[in-house]
């Protein structure tokens, strides 16, 4: 089983920054880790859940969804098992619960499907406010 504890969501104003932080614990992440990418979802209210930003554990390799390119990134703490969300230019369209998200790597699943994913953390709320 995989473990995931979100934290850092708060109300910021336009243009504001806040970190998300997601820290994975559990036997299975433990022991496989290195096989697992993580990724970040959000879901705004009477909206689908949408994808936001993924990385490897292996490699760190960075996905993002056009909305956040430029703004949002990504990064990973390999000691502490914990990942980043890291905001920055902060839109009002950005308000929702953001998750995280670990996806056990197999060939043909793709990061930016929430679908993908095996587990899920009970998510965070970013209120933007203009």
């Amino acid at each position: 089983q995989v473990q995931l504890v979100e934290s850092g969501g708060g109300l910021v104003q336009v243009g504001g920054s806040l970190r998300l932080s997601c820290a994975a614990s559990g036997r299975t992440f433990s022991s496989y880790f290195s096989s697992y990418a993580m990724g970040w979802f959000r879901q705004a209210p009477e909206k689908e859940r949408e994808f936001v930003a993924a990385i490897t554990w292996s490699g760190g390799n960075t996905y993002y969804a056009d909305s956040v390119k430029g703004r949002f990134t990504i990064s990973k703490d390999n000691a502490k098992n914990t990942v980043y969300l890291q905001m920055n230019s902060l839109k009002p369209e950005d308000t929702a619960v953001y998750y995280c998200a670990a996806q056990f790597r197999r060939p043909g699943r793709a990061v930016i499907d929430q679908y993908e994913y095996d587990y899920w953390g009970q998510g965070t709320q970013v209120t933007v406010s203009s």
